[in-house]
């Protein structure tokens, strides 16, 4: 139920809403003019106001005006004569939401009002969903603290609020469409859609109509106009998706779009003129598709006017620790499992693990474990076998004697410099959990002035659940 204050200068039509709308379960407040209306609000938030338009002193229209900066999710409605039916509209662009002329029957007054009050709720919602959205993909929540994830996040920062071209690159499963809808709700263009096409998962003939529609007749099955994803993106974002896959037929149409933002729908001689930015991603290597005549030369110059690359999970390591305690928190919500942690074991085999599906991969992992264990923490047995069968050696570290076991160079090597680093950040992520992220007591586990520890901490950006060691 809602609280309504009704504003009316005649008793009769005061009393007899108070007396419905409170049968029909409201609170009522009522008030005869404008000013006891606005004496009213300051100690009472509303959720809607039916308001007469002719009032002595104040009108309804500035009334409105008032509430709707007091009260900005308030819903008013106006109450009107037939002979200012023209004031009415007035009061509506003052942010009025509907009008009633009178006399009026009290059933429609019901209807209407749960018509608004249902407009509210919605636009209630949709407020809500835009800005969790914009908190779920601001950049400062990817999850990364190595120094390849850093670089990712300065240029993110960089070029969110430009409306340059952007090229992610990346192995599948890195998280690139994730870095794209960040990009997206960090920039002026963030209030309007944000459309993500996969360019391989849309068989080639199909794919020119997906982007750029089609008017009816145009081919066989074509029984209707369709708009395209270009159409539906104007003014807002596309993310073009595996682009390297793209027919080189249509990539002309695509290189058009880059240089001209016009294209024209399958069909049609039309020319439509689109205003959006593009966000496009591939995990091939495009300089070696041009060499090949595989991918037009211009078009990859006209994409790659800032490219973004994201490291593989195997390059940051120490990303690890961060990500499986994000996941295990994940789905323990989305499961109602009750999963305390992993086990050192089973943490260390991960970290030897190449992931050759990268983050995505890491995400399904924590996912089926937490399927199967339920409670307590995850062991090696509740891993895949993947995940289990591609390992060497055990990398713990046993932080009470400071005894521990190394893990055994590949046979392709690896990267000295990356190794050290995330056998360091490792350690401290250990440290700080034992210690329930107690920076003296870890200090203490590893042997390490407080001092240089939290210059540690600071150097390699750890964060507890997305706040900050300072």
């Amino acid at each position: 139920m809602a609280k309504i204050i009704v504003v009316d200068d005649e008793v009769s039509i005061r009393r007899a809403l108070e007396k419905f709308l409170t049968g029909l379960g409201h609170t009522v407040f009522i008030a005869g003019n404008g000013e006891d209306a606005l004496l009213i609000l300051e100690k009472e938030a509303v959720d809607l106001a039916l308001v007469d338009l002719v009032m002595p002193n104040m009108d309804g229209t500035e009334f409105i005006r008032r509430l709707k900066r007091e009260q900005p999710e308030a819903v008013a409605i106006v109450l009107t004569g037939f002979g200012t039916i023209t004031s009415a509209v007035e009061a509506m662009k003052a942010g009025a939401y509907h009008y009633l002329t009178k006399p009026f029957e009290l059933d429609d007054i019901a209807t209407l009002i749960e018509t608004a009050l249902e407009h509210k709720q919605l636009k209630v919602e949709n407020t809500m969903l835009k800005h969790q959205l914009q908190e779920r993909y601001q950049f400062e929540n990817i999850i990364g603290t190595s120094e390849g994830m850093g670089e990712v996040f300065d240029l993110i920062e960089k070029v969110a609020e430009t409306d340059s071209t952007i090229l992610i690159l990346g192995e599948s499963g890195t998280g690139k469409e994730l870095i794209a809808k960040a990009i997206h709700y960090n920039s002026f263009r963030k209030g309007k859609p944000l459309v993500a096409v996969n360019c391989a998962a849309i068989p080639g003939e199909l794919l020119e109509s997906e982007l750029f529609g089609h008017v009816k007749g145009s081919f066989t099955g074509a029984v209707a106009n369709k708009l395209g994803k270009f159409t539906v993106a104007d003014k807002g974002t596309i993310f073009l998706d595996e682009i390297g896959d793209m027919d080189l037929n249509l990539q002309v149409k695509m290189l058009r779009v880059l240089q001209e933002k016009s294209y024209e729908p399958v069909g049609s001689n039309k020319n439509q003129q689109v205003d959006v930015r593009i966000v496009a991603a591939t995990n091939q290597n495009l300089e070696q598709a041009v060499a090949e005549k595989r991918f037009r030369e211009d078009l990859f110059y006209r994409l790659n006017v800032i490219p973004l690359q994201v490291p593989p999970l195997r390059e940051r390591k120490c990303d690890i620790p961060l990500l499986v305690r994000h996941f295990i928190k994940k789905y323990n919500t989305a499961n109602e499992s009750h999963v305390s942690g992993i086990s050192d074991d089973a943490l260390n085999l991960m970290l030897q693990y190449r992931w050759p599906g990268n983050v995505r991969e890491l995400e399904n992992t924590i996912e089926r474990s937490l399927v199967l264990r339920r409670e307590g923490s995850i062991q090696i047995a509740d891993l895949p076998p993947a995940v289990r069968a591609n390992v060497s050696s055990s990398a713990s570290a046993e932080l009470g004697n400071g005894s521990f076991t190394s893990p055994s160079l590949p046979s392709e090597g690896l990267s000295f410099k990356l190794a050290v680093e995330n056998f360091e950040s490792n350690l401290i992520l250990q440290a700080l959990e034992r210690t329930n992220w107690n920076k003296n007591q870890a200090a203490t586990l590893l042997q390490l002035n407080r001092t240089t520890l939290v210059e540690k901490i600071k150097k390699r950006h750890i964060e507890r659940d997305g706040m900050k060691l300072d």
